[in-house]
């Protein structure tokens, strides 16, 4: 008989028993002791992830004005597997919103997630936060998130300072930085400069009990990221002398522009008709939308950079700078007028005959200009007209014609400066000077912006260069972007033709025939031209083109008021009135100032 000894055995079991107790006793002392985030769950307590937004960066113009700043708002949030014993009718009431409404959103936040927090209502404003949140504690699943509007403390700038909105799922899908409900640059300089702006969100992780009441930070806010704020921007804006031109083109359709030739900063970009910016804040932002969407006169279109016209007259001067770079003319070059008896095109105004490039210039004598193209094409240089105009067209996309600019403006169109395949197309191939020869007076298959106006303008300030047009000055913390944004582009014209364009151009103010004459400013001289743009659709669109002062230029400037009539009559008045502000910040001449306030163009037909 074996005889076998399990005392061994007994103490390997009673071992493993003491093991596991000890286990156990370590993990309830780690429990209900270290750990609070069980201690939590035990007192029936949720932890809430709350989204810390950043403020948004600021806008200032150049001078330090504030054009853009944050309003605090709140955006009421729901986690529906939460919401329980709810009186729908006391929250829909405080909320303003009726029981259909209250419903839909409940089950689209349900359809969303049942255990993800979403917007509820969204851009609580302030004083309605303050009557809602001591009632809070009601209603279970149910809490504020706090976000910002944008604020705009003058009406003016819209179409360029963009507007923000909730992000849809392209957003979403484009950048793993936003989630349903955070907002997002939908237009202008808003849109353009997003990343800059938005700053980079944090989070904060708050311990709330089972009445939806918050607790305080959870483990002291260990677990908490700070938000950072966006960078602040400063325009190249000049917040009176936008003002001042919005209030100029009250009751007209146009625009205006204004560009520092010394920098491209574009100092002024006023389209009219315009909204005030603050009506696409907040929840009545899709409700204004489409109010202006709808409205005949189409205040929405930035008619500035997406409205195209033939240039007319000015551009005269600028068919001037290819000729005599060419050598097809000279400065003393002579061709005679006929007045309305002169073909192929007749002229609008009366005048001495023959007569020279200024002179043509002062007089705006078509037929002069209509023979300068001609002598361009037919140059002998080339061989043949198609070759000379493919010249003629390449120096136009030097001259920032044919084509965006493509900075930071928002919605620029590129116009149009027709190709040699354009009218081959049209012509099919048999064409000549004479076949186009409305462009040698800005009409005909020829269309510019506004702004390519101005940029014209600035070129000829500049003696044959320009800087690329754009908005931004500055960025917070980024002096080398502000260097970025200074391309010199040259026009590839001497500058000695330049300065007969510039001389024939201060005769338009200065001279005894000049068009603009009766607008000269006081005590500065100015240079520019007149247009009176033919309109197929109505009467002739009013158009200027300047820059001041004359030796060392600080402003250029291009002005188009539709179906005004001509040049002279409302463009060139406005315009002068722009640069007299902007130069001596003051205005000297109130009656003038007075007859443009008072000017209704844009009533509906």
């Amino acid at each position: 008989m074996i005889i076998r000894n399990y005392s061994a055995r007994k103490n390997v079991i009673l071992g493993i028993f003491l093991t596991i107790g000890l286990i156990f006793v370590v993990k309830l002392f780690l429990i209900q002791v270290i750990n609070t985030s069980y201690k939590l769950s035990s007192q029936n307590n949720v932890l809430r992830y709350v989204t810390q937004y950043p403020a948004r960066g600021m806008v200032y113009d150049r001078n330090g004005d504030l054009l853009v700043y944050n309003e605090a708002a709140y955006d009421l949030m729901i986690i529906p597997g939460q919401v329980k014993e709810l009186d729908t009718l006391e929250l829909a009431g405080l909320l303003g919103l009726d029981r259909h409404q209250f419903r839909e959103r409940f089950v689209k936040a349900r359809r969303y997630s049942r255990f993800r927090p979403s917007v509820f209502l969204e851009q609580v404003a302030r004083e309605d936060y303050n009557v809602i949140i001591e009632k809070m504690y009601r209603f279970k699943g149910f809490y504020f998130q706090p976000r910002t509007l944008r604020k705009y403390p003058r009406p003016i700038a819209a179409h360029f300072l963009g507007d923000i909105g909730e992000v849809n799922q392209t957003d979403i899908d484009r950048s793993p930085y936003y989630r349903s409900g955070d907002y997002i640059g939908k237009s202008g300089i808003e849109k353009f400069y997003e990343t800059e702006l938005r700053g980079r969100k944090g989070m904060k992780v708050i311990m709330v009990d089972v009445y939806n009441r918050e607790k305080g930070s959870f483990q002291d806010g260990i677990y908490d990221t700070i938000p950072e704020n966006g960078k602040s921007i400063v325009l190249g804006i000049d917040g009176d002398l936008q003002e001042y031109g919005e209030l100029l083109m009250r009751g007209k359709t146009g625009s205006i522009v204004a560009i520092d030739p010394t920098s491209g900063e574009i100092l002024a970009m006023v389209t009219s008709p315009s909204y005030d910016p603050n009506l696409l804040v907040g929840r009545i932002r899709g409700q204004n939308f489409n109010k202006l969407l709808n409205d005949p006169l189409k205040p929405l279109i930035n008619r500035a950079v997406a409205g195209t016209y033939p240039p007319g007259s000015t551009f005269k001067m600028f068919n001037a700078l290819v000729a005599l770079q060419e050598g097809a003319i000279t400065e003393n070059t002579f061709f005679s007028c006929q007045g309305k008896g002169s073909l192929p095109i007749k002229c609008t105004h009366s005048h001495a005959s023959p007569l020279a490039l200024k002179e043509a210039i002062e007089h705006s004598c078509n037929p002069y200009f209509w023979n300068t193209f001609r002598s361009t094409l037919t140059n002998p240089k080339y061989g043949n007209q198609k070759k000379a105009y493919e010249n003629w067209y390449q120096t136009m996309m030097r001259f920032g014609l044919g084509h965006r600019f493509d900075t930071d403006i928002p919605f620029e169109t590129p116009g149009n400066i027709p190709s040699v395949e354009y009218f081959d197309k049209l012509y099919r191939k048999s064409w000549n000077a004479l076949t186009v020869r409305s462009l040698s007076i800005g009409q005909g298959e020829m269309l510019l912006t506004p702004l390519q106006l101005a940029n014209l303008a600035a070129m000829v300030g500049n003696s044959g260069y320009y800087f690329v047009p754009h908005l931004m000055r500055e960025i917070e913390d980024d002096t080398i972007y502000s260097a970025k944004l200074r391309k010199k582009i040259e026009s590839g014209i001497d500058k000695r033709h330049f300065e007969v364009i510039r001389e024939a151009m201060l005769d338009v103010f200065e001279g005894s025939h000049g068009t603009a004459r009766r607008y000269s400013l006081p005590q500065i001289m100015a240079a520019g031209k007149t247009g009176t743009v033919q309109n197929p659709h109505g009467k002739d669109h009013s158009m200027f083109i300047a820059f001041a002062p004359y030796q060392e230029p600080v402003i250029a400037i291009a002005v188009v008021v539709e179906n005004a009539g001509y040049g002279s009559t409302w463009a060139a008045p406005i315009a002068s009135l722009m640069m007299e502000l902007y130069i001596t910040d003051t205005i000297t001449r109130p009656l003038l100032e007075q007859r443009i306030f008072e000017g209704i163009l844009n009533i509906e037909q």
